[in-house]
Formats: structure tokens, C-alpha cells, sequence
């Protein structure tokens, strides 16, 4: 039997319903978790913190505040900025009226042959796009100017932070020195942001253009307008296409197509890298930069500029070193300045009338006398002189003209820097004392009224009382007295008594007067020295004087201009106002005096002077403590004439006439008549006949006083 007693498990039923059953065991309390970023922030929202939530409102409705006006601040400023843009639009004329900006028109010469040798005034060379000029131009525009030019809106803000940066940091202000200007900025600053010149409201045109040119945070916010508007209005080729033809390039070039033709002689279409990148660099600085001024800083300028367009993918690596090794070059009317002194003193006010020349608002075609190879050879005759017969340092200076014998000019230098515009010039301007290169007209006087090449005249001792000033005593150069001389042989060795002697016998008036004929206008002294050249004259009148005796003794009003018409018309509106004039003396005069001068080649004082194969007559002529020398002489085509001197007065050392200034005339001449068949001087051929001794001539010393006292009386 099973004992009762035992413990037994009790029957419990299967968990059927899913419930768990109770545990006996006694929970223990779970530790709280850690708390994490999520729940702190969690807590703290749930914190309410009265002060912080004020300030978090305050914030909010500052910020807001802030938001609302600078939102509205700038909507207003943005509806401004574009009212004032398409204001400016509406003003934008048509593109054809803004691509010629020339204040004052242009003055081209050309040498006798018509050939373009020079401009004047504002030369604008005609309307070019930037399709139509060399992609090289168009290319190197853009690298310099502006890379981003085909990027941006009219106005770089990249490119102004930049400007105001450096300028900042090499201590300038903000808006002095570089401006970030785009090319279209640069285009309504030469627009003047469409304001005209007004001559009621400014001074000048150079006034207008500096008002132009001034900065200011104001200006500068009203050209950026006008170059929104710009951009509204035109294509960006268009915008291009006006700077090219209105920015100035120098040489009183505006535009480059006028730049292309008056550094290089062609089409702007035609430019190389090399020109195209010269051009290029004068928009930052054109008189500076200018290539007739220092083309080896043109030269620097350029490489520079092919670099930019290598590093921004205009330019091959080795075309760019190709044209950095063969740089632009200037044609041979820009090497000879624009002319020079001949071109200078062709635009003279005188020579020009009033309406016309340097102030003209027409374009003008002035026709000149001009022949560029004798002006080349008068330029390389006179640098071989000063190169191989001057000492090294001197300072002399010397001018140089060459006219036909009708007073046609053909060739002018004004002194030693041949290659000027606007200098001080000694062929015209200078009147200095001609010395014995005066004493042809003396005795052109005299053979005038009746003397022979071979009457004689007494060379002695002569003192003379001057009323006013005591004695005067003239001495030969030499110091020495030769007797009986013939008129012939008394010019040929340029003796001073003789001279003096004639003058006195046949009157001053009447040298006075002949001088004045062939157009000495300078003063004429009134004392007996007046045959020994104390009067000063300048080298054109000198040289007109002579081709007067080389044309037969017909006075010659020397010319530079042929016709002048305005560009476009077939007629002229004007022609020369110079060339033969008046007879002075007779025909056979001049013809013997012509002989005379021949002398002073052959055997006298001007030796140095001879051509061979060449008739040359002239006259040297050296003053008063040599501070001026001259030699004019003339074959039967030209006439050259040469002075050398001192601008301060300073006494040259060993030179007299028959010195370096034959010798210059010589290698002028030299150059000019190379190639051509000599001709012989329209002189006449002495007889073989004796020497005669008229009664009018002072040849014996008992009636030297009678004689004398005539003569300063006025008698014949």
C-alpha cells in the first residue's frame, strides 16, 4: 500500500491560454538607463525656461525684422538700378553714331609722288567690327582688356574686388589705380556715358575729356548702369566693335584701323600677332606706349601681351615664341615721325588756312612738295658727318633744306634728331647772322647795275666812322690784303674789304632791296657790315634767296603745299600759294653771278664742296667769332642749303662754312643725284678778255673817301 503521507506533485492543468505564471521570486529594481543626448534635450524642452524662451523670441523677431527690410532694401535698390538701366537704354542711340568719336578731323599728307608720309589731328582710318579686323587684334583685345569679357553681364563684381584689393595693398584707395573696368565699362567711359561736348560748359575739349576721365564711387556706380545698358542694347561684337574704333592709339590715332596705318601701313585685317599685340598694349597707355616714341618699350609691351593670349589658348606655345623673337616693326612713314619738320612746318597757321589745319572737324588731303628719298638722303648725309667728322659729345646742332629752283621744298631737317614731331625748328625758326653767305647778293647788285666778273677792286686797309658806334676797321679771315683782286676772285675767296667796298659803292639801299627781293624778310642792317652778313636771316629764306639766282634772278617764295581738299572731293580747295615770283635782277646778272658762285667751288673757299661729274655753285659763310657756318649751294636741279651751330650762341671750334658744312652739303648731294646724269648751271662763259677797272669801282686810294661818302649818302 501506498503510503498517504508521501507529498506528491499537484496535478495542474496545460498552460493553454498563454499566460505565464506568477513567479514566486521578488522582482529587484532595474537601474535607471543613461540618459542620452536625445533625451537631455528631450528634458531640457520639457523644462520650461521662461527667460530663454524670451530671448529666442527676441532673436527671431530681429532677425526677421533684418530679413524684411534688407529683402525690401534690396528689391527697391534692384527696381532702381533697373529703371536707371533701361532709362539709359532708351537714351542709346543707334551703333553707326557711336563708332567715329573724333573731336577734330584728320590731316593726311602725302610727298609729291602721292604717297602717305603723315598725319595730323585725330586720323581715323574708317569703321571696322569686330568681325572684319584680325581675329590676332580681336584675340589680343580680349586677353589683355578683359578674359571674361564674352562671360559676364556688363560689370565684373570678381574683377572690381580685385582692383580694390591691390590698390589697397600698395596704399592707394579703393578706386585709385587699377579700376577692374570691364571693355564695356572702358567703352562708356569713351562714351563719356553719353554726355557731348559742350563748349558753353567746358573750356576746352581737353577739360571735357578729363571730366570724362574722373573717378568716383558715384561715376563709377552710373558708368556700370550705362554698361548694363550697353549690354541690354548691343550684341557683345557691337560693344567690342565701338571700342575699337573709338579708343586712342597714339600718334593722333584713334581707332585701330587709323593705328594700323599709321604704325604699319596696313588694314587692321591684315595684322600679324606680333602688330596685332603692339596695338593691343597701347590701350593702357597709348602716348607712352607708343610705338614712334620708344618701339623697343613697344616691343617689351607686346611680348608680354602674346604671353597672356599663349595662357588663355589664343596662341600656340611655339607661334608665341616665334613672334616674341620677330616683334613688329614700324613702317617708313611712322619711322620718319609722322613727317617731322617738314610736316610741322607744312600745318604752320600760316600756311594753312584759318579754317582748316590743326582745329579742323573735316578730314583734309594736303598734297605736299615733299620727295621722301631726298629727305632720307639729307638725313643720312648729315648723320655720316656728325658720325665721322664731329667729335663724340659735341652739341652742335645743324638744318638742312633742299628746294627746287622754283622754291619747291623737297627735303627738310631742323636739327640733329631727325626722327621728331613738334621741336624747335632751325631751318625756320631760328634766325641767326649769315656772314659772308650774304655777299652774293652784294654783288648780284652790283652785275646788276653794270659790273663785271672781272672788274678789280682794291683789297687794303679800310677804316670807316661810324656815326654813333666810332671807327670800324673790317678785316679779311686771313688778315691778310691781296692788292687788286677781281670781283670773280675776291667772292670765290670770300674776301671781307672788297665786299664791303662794292656795298658801299652801289648803295646799301639797292643790296638792301635786292636781298629783299629774293626774300631775305628778316631786319636788314643799316650800317656798311651789312655786306659782311651781320644781319640774321633763317635757312628758308637763305636757300629761297639762291634758287632765286639759280632760276635766272626771279624772286622764289619757298612751298611745301600743293593742294589741299577735304577728303572725298575731286577739287581742290586750295593750291600753292608759293613758288616764282618777280624778277629781282636780270637774267644775265644772275647767269654771271652763277659763274662767280661756280668759283667759290672750284678754287675758293668752298672746295670741299665739289661733286664729281657736278657743276656746283655757292658760298660759304662763317660770323663773327664762328658762331654760325653755313654753306648754300646748288646744282642746275636743287638747292641745298646747311647751317651748323650752337643753339646757346656757343663759337664753334675750327668750323667754318667751307668746313663741315660743305662737307655735309656734299654728302647730301652725293645721296640725291646718285643714279642721275649731271646737268650743267645755267652760268654764262667768260671771254677771254682783261680784267676791266670801271669808274664806278674803288680802285685807287685817292677817291676811297669820295666814294665812300657816296655811297653812305645813297648815291650809285
Amino acid at each position: 500500500m501506498r503510503d498517504s503521507k508521501s507529498k506528491k506533485k499537484p496535478l495542474v492543468a496545460d498552460n493553454r491560454y498563454g499566460r505565464k505564471a506568477p513567479s514566486k521570486k521578488k522582482a529587484t529594481p532595474k537601474k535607471p538607463a543613461k540618459p542620452t543626448k536625445r533625451t537631455r534635450g528631450a528634458a531640457r524642452r520639457t523644462t520650461k525656461n521662461p527667460k530663454r524662451s524670451l530671448l529666442g523670441l527676441l532673436w527671431a523677431w530681429v532677425w526677421g525684422l533684418i530679413w524684411t527690410v534688407v529683402s525690401r532694401v534690396v528689391l527697391v535698390v534692384v527696381l532702381l538700378i533697373g529703371l536707371a538701366v533701361g532709362y539709359q537704354y532708351l537714351l542709346l542711340p543707334d551703333l553707326n553714331r557711336l563708332l567715329d568719336g573724333r573731336a577734330q578731323g584728320s590731316v593726311t599728307l602725302m610727298d609729291r609722288y602721292g604717297d602717305v608720309f603723315a598725319w595730323r589731328g585725330d586720323q581715323f582710318g574708317g569703321v571696322v567690327t569686330a568681325s572684319s579686323v584680325s581675329p590676332h587684334l580681336k584675340n589680343a583685345v580680349v586677353a589683355t582688356e578683359d578674359k571674361r569679357f564674352y562671360r559676364h553681364f556688363g560689370v565684373s563684381p570678381r574683377g572690381v574686388a580685385s582692383a580694390v584689393r591691390i590698390n589697397l595693398r600698395e596704399g592707394r584707395g579703393p578706386l585709385q589705380g587699377h579700376g577692374g573696368s570691364t571693355i564695356t565699362q572702358q567703352t562708356a567711359k569713351l562714351l563719356c556715358l553719353g554726355v557731348e561736348f559742350d563748349k558753353d560748359q567746358w573750356e576746352s575739349e581737353a577739360a571735357y575729356v578729363a571730366d570724362c576721365r574722373r573717378t568716383s564711387m558715384a561715376r563709377k556706380i552710373t558708368e556700370a548702369i550705362y554698361a548694363l545698358a550697353m549690354e541690354a542694347k548691343y550684341s557683345k561684337d557691337e560693344i567690342l566693335s565701338i571700342y575699337l574704333n573709338r579708343a586712342y592709339m597714339g600718334g593722333g590715332a584713334y581707332g585701330v584701323e587709323a593705328a594700323a596705318q599709321v604704325y604699319f601701313g596696313k588694314n587692321a585685317a591684315e595684322l600679324s600677332p606680333a602688330e596685332s599685340a603692339m596695338i593691343a598694349g597701347l590701350l593702357t597707355a597709348p602716348t607712352r606706349l607708343a610705338p614712334t616714341n620708344n618701339i623697343e618699350r613697344s616691343q617689351d609691351r607686346a611680348a608680354t601681351i602674346l604671353r597672356l593670349m599663349n595662357e588663355q589658348g589664343y596662341l600656340s606655345a611655339e607661334k608665341t615664341l616665334f613672334w616674341q623673337e620677330n616683334p613688329a616693326t614700324l613702317s617708313q612713314a611712322a619711322q620718319a615721325k609722322a613727317g617731322g619738320y617738314f610736316a610741322d612746318w607744312v600745318m604752320r597757321p600760316e600756311n594753312l588756312p584759318s579754317f582748316l589745319g590743326q582745329n579742323t572737324s573735316e578730314d583734309v588731303i594736303i598734297q605736299t612738295t615733299l620727295d621722301q628719298r631726298i629727305q632720307s638722303a639729307a638725313e643720312e648725309g648729315l648723320s655720316w658727318v656728325f658720325e665721322n667728322q664731329v667729335r663724340e659729345g659735341s652739341e652742335a646742332q645743324a638744318a638742312v633744306v633742299v628746294m627746287s629752283a622754283d622754291g619747291a621744298v623737297r627735303a627738310m631737317i631742323g636739327g640733329r634728331q631727325t626722327k621728331v614731331s613738334g621741336a624747335f625748328n632751325r631751318a625756320v625758326q631760328a634766325k641767326r647772322q649769315t656772314g659772308s653767305a650774304f655777299k652774293p647778293f652784294v654783288y648780284g647788285t652790283a652785275l646788276d647795275l653794270g659790273y663785271a666778273h672781272n672788274d678789280i677792286v682794291v683789297d687794303e686797309p679800310l677804316c670807316l666812322n661810324i656815326p654813333g658806334s666810332g671807327e670800324w676797321c673790317p678785316r679779311n679771315y686771313t688778315n691778310e690784303y691781296y692788292g687788286d683782286v677781281s670781283l670773280e676772285w675776291a667772292l670765290a675767296n670770300s674776301l671781307n674789304i672788297p665786299a664791303v667796298k662794292i656795298s658801299e659803292s652801289v648803295g646799301r639801299e639797292n643790296v638792301r632791296k635786292v636781298a629783299s627781293d629774293f626774300g631775305i624778310e628778316s631786319d636788314l642792317a643799316d650800317g656798311p657790315a651789312l655786306a659782311l652778313g651781320a644781319s640774321e636771316s633763317t635757312l628758308i629764306e637763305m636757300t629761297g634767296a639762291y634758287a632765286g639766282i639759280l632760276n635766272g634772278g626771279s624772286s622764289v617764295t619757298p612751298y611745301g603745299l600743293i593742294e589741299l581738299k577735304l577728303q572725298g572731293d575731286d577739287e581742290p580747295m586750295m593750291g600753292s600759294a608759293g613758288g616764282i615770283g618777280e624778277r629781282v635782277i636780270t637774267e644775265s646778272a644772275a647767269r654771271e653771278l652763277i659763274y662767280m658762285m661756280q668759283q667759290v667751288v672750284t678754287d675758293g673757299s668752298g672746295k670741299r664742296a665739289q661733286l664729281p661729274g657736278w657743276e656746283v655753285a655757292g658760298k660759304t659763310g662763317t660770323t663773327s667769332a664762328a658762331k654760325d657756318a653755313w654753306f648754300i649751294g646748288f646744282t642746275a636741279d636743287y638747292v641745298t642749303g646747311i647751317w651748323m651751330g650752337y643753339d646757346d650762341n656757343t663759337p664753334l671750334t675750327g668750323v667754318t662754312g667751307g668746313g663741315l658744312p660743305a662737307e655735309i652739303w656734299k654728302q647730301t648731294m652725293i645721296r640725291i643725284t646718285e643714279g642721275e646724269i649731271p646737268r650743267p648751271l645755267p652760268s654764262f662763259t667768260p671771254q677771254a678778255e682783261p680784267s676791266r677797272v670801271p669808274e664806278p669801282v674803288l680802285n685807287n686810294r685817292e677817291n676811297v673817301l669820295e666814294q665812300l661818302l657816296r655811297g653812305i649818302l645813297g648815291g650809285n
